[in-house]
Order: C-alpha cells, then sequence, then structure tokens
C-alpha cells in the first residue's frame, strides 16, 4: 500500500492519499482545502482517484470536495451521514455540503480498493459522526486521536465521554498501527498507549 501526505488550509489539515500500485487505483482522505494541490498529489500518483473519504464533515476537512469531484468527476464520496447538512442550514460550518457521487458508511462497513479493504470504525466524541478508517496496519484517525491528544469535544455534537469510549476502543485493537491523524505529527498506536494521557484516562475510567 502506498501512503502519500500534504497538508491543506488555513489550519494545516492532514490530507492523505493511500492506493494498490499493482491495481492502479487510490483513495484520498480528508480534502480540506487546495484542491489543485491535493489533484497535483494523484497525478503524480500515477493512480485512478476511486474514492474521495472523510472522517468527519468540519469544514477543514471538506472544502475541497467539490472542486475535487470536478476534476474527477467518477469518484465516489463517502461520509457518515450525521456529518452531512442535509437539511441545506445556511452558515453550516460543521458539516459537510450535498455534494455528487454521495454514500454514507457506518460502522462496520468495508470498502474494497483494489486488494485492499478499507474498515469503518464509528469514533464519536469530536463529532457525531466521526470515524476512523482501517487499512491494513494503518489507521486514518481523523480528529479522534492525535500524537499525543484527541480532538475538541466542544464542538457541536462533540462529547468528551463518547470520545473517552473510542479512545477505549482504539487502545484494546489487537497489534500495533501507523496512526495517520488529521492535524500535526504521524504516530503509531502503541505510543499513543503509552503516553497520551487522554487515552490512558480513557483505559483507567472504562475499566
Amino acid at each position: 500500500m502506498i501512503v502519500k501526505h500534504i497538508q491543506v488550509g488555513q489550519i494545516g489539515t492532514n490530507c492523505y492519499l493511500f492506493g494498490d500500485e499493482t491495481a492502479k487505483v487510490c483513495a484520498v482522505v480528508d480534502p480540506g482545502d487546495q484542491a489543485h494541490q491535493i489533484a497535483k498529489m494523484v497525478n503524480d500518483s500515477g493512480l485512478n482517484l476511486q474514492y474521495i473519504l472523510v472522517t468527519h464533515g468540519h469544514f477543514d476537512h471538506v472544502l475541497a470536495v467539490p472542486e475535487l469531484l470536478e476534476f474527477y468527476p467518477n469518484a465516489q464520496v463517502y461520509i457518515h451521514r450525521s456529518e452531512v447538512n442535509e437539511r441545506k442550514l445556511p452558515n453550516n460550518y460543521m458539516q459537510m455540503p450535498l455534494v455528487p457521487n454521495l454514500h454514507y458508511y457506518e460502522e462496520g462497513d468495508t470498502l474494497p480498493l483494489g486488494s485492499l479493504t478499507i474498515e469503518v470504525m464509528h469514533t464519536p466524541g469530536h463529532s457525531l459522526g466521526s470515524v476512523v478508517l482501517r487499512v491494513e496496519d494503518v489507521l486514518f484517525s481523523g480528529d479522534t486521536l492525535f500524537q499525543g491528544a484527541c480532538g475538541r469535544t466542544d464542538f457541536a455534537g462533540g462529547s468528551y465521554s463518547e470520545m473517552l469510549h473510542s479512545l477505549k476502543r482504539l487502545h484494546d485493537l489487537p497489534g500495533n498501527f501507523q496512526v495517520y491523524p488529521g492535524h500535526e505529527g504521524f504516530t503509531t498506536l502503541e505510543q499513543e498507549r503509552k503516553r497520551n494521557n487522554y487515552m490512558l484516562e480513557a483505559v483507567n475510567s472504562l475499566r
């Protein structure tokens, strides 16, 4: 599996590309802004964009979705239903607007990408419909798990209690994983098990 990364937008959101080089297909995770730069990453990879995957609907993770669809009109967009502004409320920066090729995923769903399988973990806390995407030994953790931290829980739909349950669930996954978060640096699950005070609180409070 190939993984590439750029930071986009005003607060440096991590946007990822991952794919199967043999099957020549890829997915983009959290295209938060700068669609032209994301398109360059896709084109430079030599892979065909099959999916646009969103970990949650906050503006800094979705702003480039509409323009990216103009470049790749056959790409399929996946997001949790709670993260979409289906009622078209004005000035709603916490949910993704309706776009073409929109599909909803939820806990336990899987998506095929060449020889890869994308597994969806519903991990509320930062928002109602936050997800972590598990692909082989990689977690695309959105704003659920950061290096040494977790996402804010004071936005609409956030819940510190639910965040702790989500962090406990990630902690309890068997084995180690490379963790690619929505902001800041990369980490590993084993490192977070040892050093992340929020994850440690989750484990100690939810025994």
